[in-house]
């Protein structure tokens, strides 16, 4: 059975596809123990260490990410593996542990930066004036 799944935080797209395998996970077709920084890394294996690492061992997961930073870009790559996981286990425990576990495992984050806007150096903030 082979799963289609995606995930998104802010400007990453992450797309991941799940299937009967050996363990593989790969990034962009490289193994996630080869993605730096450590802490990116943890963030993509969340979904893994919250199901039984069993799991695992019986799946296939490759996933491609484009946009963003490491930092979103992990986001969107532990979001489109726990839906997969959960669409290819067809498990509603599973579901139930990914969800009490961190909502956002399951829903993408919807917030995007505000553009910024003329007067001001940013989105919200003005220049000052001054009188004398």
């Amino acid at each position: 059975m082979v799963t289609n799944t995606s995930g998104k935080k802010k400007t990453a797209i992450a797309r991941a596809t799940v299937q009967d395998g050996s363990g593989r996970v790969r990034i962009e077709s490289e193994p996630v123990e080869l993605i730096d920084p450590a802490q990116a890394r943890l963030k993509m294996l969340e979904p893994f260490r919250v199901a039984d690492e069993d799991l695992r061992e019986e799946v296939d997961v490759d996933v491609t990410v484009s946009g963003g930073g490491f930092a979103g870009q992990a986001d969107a790559v532990r979001t489109a593996i726990a839906r997969g996981l959960v669409e290819y286990t067809n498990d509603a425990e599973l579901r139930d542990a990914f969800m009490s576990f961190d909502r956002s495992l399951l829903v993408n984050d919807v917030r995007q930066s505000e553009p910024k806007k003329w007067g001001g150096p940013g989105a919200r903030a003005r220049y000052q004036k001054s009188y004398r």
